[in-house]
């Protein structure tokens, strides 16, 4: 049996599909990395747990209206830069005393 038009179309609609997918998988591997990457930022600067970091990203994210990912590149970039909008580190900054520790611990002795 001979494979008519129709299959070489469904064929490349198929095709095509596949490639947008993968494309979505590189975007969501890139992006919890950046995510990964500012919650390892918040965990050595606020002395937090990841799971902490995590919340106060989500926190900044929800306080501003700008998407966690997005939160976590400015996040990224201020840790290379040194500049953060001041809206950001203001809602970092209030997270972080609610989720961060009491006091910050004491060094070895």
């Amino acid at each position: 049996m001979s494979k008519g038009p129709e299959d070489g179309d469904r064929g490349v609609d198929r095709v095509l599909e596949l490639e947008e997918e993968v494309q979505q998988l590189k975007e969501a591997v890139v992006s919890h990395a950046v995510v990964d990457q500012a919650i390892g930022m918040m965990v050595a600067m606020g002395r937090v747990t990841p799971d902490q970091g995590w919340t106060v990203l989500r926190e900044v994210s929800q306080h501003t209206n700008i998407k966690l990912r997005h939160v976590a590149e400015l996040v990224v970039y201020w840790g290379r830069t040194g500049e953060i909008p001041s809206e950001i580190r203001a809602e970092l900054e209030d997270a972080l005393d609610r989720n961060g520790p009491t006091e910050i611990p004491e060094p070895p002795h």
